[in-house]
């Protein structure tokens, strides 16, 4: 038997807080004070009888019992809202949650929410993006229905299932016009003597581009900005000598209308699988199949045309 302690406010506190990985992030989003928040999460821990977190880092993070007790609490959470959302049958509008990553945001995406919404289905189509992390722990707690993007790493793929669509590179964007451009005889260690937008520790490309500049003896960085929004990435190295690296979903707009210009450097080895993410232990509702269908259509075209 479970406790009859540890109540479904338990649960959800603990999700949030180990999604944000903060305290007063998840006391926000749950509309409850920051004491309050500690102290669901303490009373969970007492009647597990084991910390959930290390609060010895500036961040919080998951102890190794925490992290198991988070892929079972997720699961379980998400099984409960899928049964309430089939118990309610079409008394709701359908609304296919899609967590898309950056890559995939302006390639594909776009043109699947085209055609998915030209089937008149009369589901609506909401689009949460951010950090591969992120977006993987709102697929485990049923806050999205699937996951576009790139793989994620080994480890963070139990219980997930992944529908390879086609393969991408890493690349690095700049202005036209960038002085680097004039350069003969460029190589990687070049950049060293610009600013550069890299990805965020989160994101899923950052080890890939982390093994680039050190297999390239890339070390002396300045400044460089993290981030992972398309918006910002764009409008910085159009107005600035700054290097963008980033997957080549993201720019490969921008580039085929010349308005950005990629370096001449070989990045084959980053080419990584984009795909579809679902959770293994539940069947996608019609809407989501369909949706998933026109992504996989659009997919085939854009290889196609490539």
């Amino acid at each position: 038997m479970i406790d009859p302690r540890i109540r479904l406010r338990h649960i959800a506190c603990f999700l949030e807080v180990a999604r944000l990985r903060s305290m007063a992030g998840a006391a926000a989003a749950l509309s409850i004070s920051q004491p309050a928040a500690t102290k669901t999460v303490q009373e969970l821990e007492l009647l597990l009888g084991n910390q959930l977190f290390d609060r010895s880092r500036r961040r919080l993070a998951l102890t190794p019992f925490g992290e198991t007790f988070f892929r079972y609490a997720s699961t379980s959470l998400a099984a409960l809202r899928q049964g309430i959302d089939a118990a309610r049958g079409a008394k709701e509008t359908a609304i296919v949650r899609v967590g898309a990553l950056p890559t995939v945001s302006a390639r594909i995406l776009p043109e699947a929410v085209r055609d998915f919404t030209a089937e008149a289905t009369g589901a609506t189509t909401r689009i949460i993006t951010g950090p591969n992390g992120y977006l993987l722990s709102l697929l485990r707690t049923g806050d999205v229905d699937i996951v576009l993007g790139r793989m994620a790493e080994p480890e963070a793929m139990l219980g997930l299932s992944f529908e390879h669509l086609y393969s991408e590179r890493i690349v690095l964007a700049v202005r036209p016009g960038h002085p680097i451009l004039a350069r003969t005889g460029f190589n990687l260690p070049m950049i060293e003597a610009y600013q550069l937008l890299v990805p965020t520790p989160d994101s899923v490309i950052y080890p890939v581009v982390q093994r680039i500049f050190f297999a390239s003896g890339v070390s002396d960085l300045r400044d460089e900005i993290e981030t992972v929004s398309n918006a910002f990435g764009h409008a910085y190295i159009r107005q600035t000598d700054a290097i963008w690296i980033i997957s080549e979903g993201v720019v490969s707009n921008e580039v085929a209308a010349g308005r950005l210009v990629l370096l001449p450097v070989d990045t084959s080895q980053t080419l990584g699988p984009v795909g579809l993410t679902t959770r293994t232990d539940t069947t996608p509702s019609l809407a989501t199949t369909t949706f998933m269908q026109a992504v996989r259509q659009v997919a085939v075209q854009s290889q196609a045309r490539q």
